[in-house]
């Protein structure tokens, strides 16, 4: 299910103190992205934000979900949380947790070993 343009207006607007976001269309739903890297999805037209080990407790004490879907071997869960209901009502709270996201998604990236680029072929 495609997210409404309501909606993804409504995003655009609480995204906006975070310079540099991104909207991107993906599996009918919407990645949100800073310098290439995702720290917020939007499916089924709720917004999850990343999380990792340092940051998923506050967002299980927020009373927030995880995202998951069904795959072939069952449950997949991505990291993702469901943004906590007060932050969507109010902007500085929003801003707080979008940050936590972007900073859980830039240590993720951090992490990951760089993969090496195939040299150009020389001119002939």
């Amino acid at each position: 299910m495609a997210v409404s343009p309501e909606y993804q207006a409504y995003l655009a607007e609480l995204f906006e103190p975070i310079p540099g976001a991104q909207f991107k269309r993906m599996f009918g739903g919407l990645g949100v992205f800073r310098d290439g890297v995702m720290f917020a999805l939007v499916a089924r037209e709720r917004l999850y934000f990343k999380a990792d080990a340092e940051t998923e407790p506050r967002f299980v004490e927020a009373g927030a979900e995880p995202f998951a879907y069904q795959g072939k071997n069952g449950e997949v869960r991505l990291g993702y949380w469901s943004a906590p209901d007060d932050a969507l009502d109010d902007p500085e709270l929003f801003e707080e947790w979008a940050r936590l996201a972007l900073q859980a998604a830039m240590r993720k990236a951090a992490a990951r070993p760089k993969r090496a680029r195939r040299p150009k072929p020389a001119p002939s």
